[in-house]
């Protein structure tokens, strides 16, 4: 719970915590916080297992935990097999690589299709260039209309 406080934070806090409270008093206040957390652990302990009970006998290794999405998907990443399998054949970065070198027209792997990457005797087409960006627009052309511009 406090495994990011150094040294000079918690003594720190000590220090005020006997400025404001006063050794007399110091003690009873530890006592009275110490109190408190343990209640509200309680509580929360408690709700766990009232949930985990209307829940039904499905979800009795049900975990909190997993409704981070993050810890969710590393979980099921790391026990399921054929997802570890899918994972290890997939390489994204190879992939977002590919992609990169085909839309700036850099020549790149032989998996690219050759119409993308313009390569491999492909034959000119007689439309536009899409990937090509023009300087500028024809004298009297109006820009594209975009619809979720707007």
């Amino acid at each position: 719970m406090f495994s990011d406080i150094g040294a000079l934070e918690l003594v720190t806090l000590v220090v005020l915590a006997v400025l404001i409270f006063g050794p007399d008093k110091l003690p009873k206040v530890i006592q009275d916080v110490s109190r408190f957390i343990r209640k509200v652990k309680d509580f929360s302990d408690n709700a766990k297992q009232d949930i985990r009970s209307e829940l039904g006998p499905e979800f009795k290794d049900f975990e909190f935990e997993d409704l981070n999405p993050k810890t969710f998907l590393r979980k099921q990443l790391a026990e399921n097999e054929d997802l570890s399998d899918i994972r290890s054949s997939l390489d994204l970065r190879k992939e977002m690589n590919d992609v990169a070198d085909a839309v700036h027209g850099r020549a790149g792997d032989s998996s690219v299709p050759a119409a993308v990457n313009g390569s491999a005797g492909a034959a000119p087409s007689s439309g536009p260039d899409l990937l090509k960006k023009n300087d500028k627009p024809d004298p009297g052309e109006r820009p594209p209309f975009d619809a979720d511009a707007t």
